[in-house]
């Protein structure tokens, strides 16, 4: 049997609970389509291409790698893995932007927010370097009152601390705020600090199935936390 939700009996907030509104980038934002291509797919075929080795042994040791840096700051960082592998990372995202999606119905919440006075943050460990690149396709960046990389931060979201260190780029109240987030190992961690009102998403890759997401409430459209949607 599945744990009550921390929403209560839906994804819709009582938003006149609510003071801030923090939302991931990648796989709640943004298709995830893109990102899992570009490391499951794209980057073990040029790095097979570049040491002369056959896709599938080129993907099995990225996919170690990859793993033995999961959950790290490394993981996420665009210069890391240029200097690991020996690859020109934002070269290769460039290759396949055009794969860069946003989710159902974010523009509409966004502007829904902006209409009642509440200020968006994007709230992402992804680097710098691709926070650039994706708002750059996406025209998102006018939507945000602020965006922090976890890069800044000095944590991954994972870790409990980093929403500690996030209070020196966006002061708020945990008891007030609402995330929006696909990982649910940092909903566990947002959870740990005390923030309150946490959103899943059911569908961060459009390209693959519907999670589970265990006890926290979750969306397959950002017009579902939108009253009346």
């Amino acid at each position: 049997m599945r744990a009550p939700s921390t929403q209560g009996p839906g994804p819709c907030p009582d938003w006149s609970a609510i003071d801030t509104v923090l939302l991931d980038m990648d796989g709640t934002l943004l298709d995830l389509h893109f990102d899992n291509h570009f490391w499951q797919a794209h980057v073990p075929l040029r790095y097979a291409q570049a040491r002369g080795l056959s896709p599938e042994a080129a993907r099995e040791e990225l996919m170690a790698r990859y793993h033995a840096r999961a959950g790290t700051l490394d993981w996420y960082s665009v210069d890391y893995w240029q200097t690991e592998l020996e690859l020109d990372i934002m070269r290769l995202k460039e290759e396949v932007a055009h794969l860069i999606a946003v989710h159902p119905a974010v523009v509409d919440f966004l502007q829904w927010l902006r209409s009642r006075g509440l200020p968006a943050h994007l709230v992402t460990n992804a680097h710098h370097k691709s926070v650039t690149l994706k708002m750059a396709r996406t025209g998102l960046r006018p939507h945000f009152e602020r965006i922090v990389s976890a890069h800044s931060v000095g944590r991954p979201k994972e870790d409990p601390a980093f929403w500690r260190r996030l209070q020196q780029f966006v002061p708020f109240d945990p008891g007030r705020t609402l995330l929006a987030e696909d990982s649910l190992p940092v909903l566990d961690s947002a959870r740990e600090y005390g923030i309150r009102h946490l959103v899943a998403i059911r569908n961060p890759d459009t390209r693959q199935p519907a999670r589970d997401t265990g006890p926290y409430a979750a969306i397959s459209s950002f017009a579902e936390l939108m009253p009346g949607a």
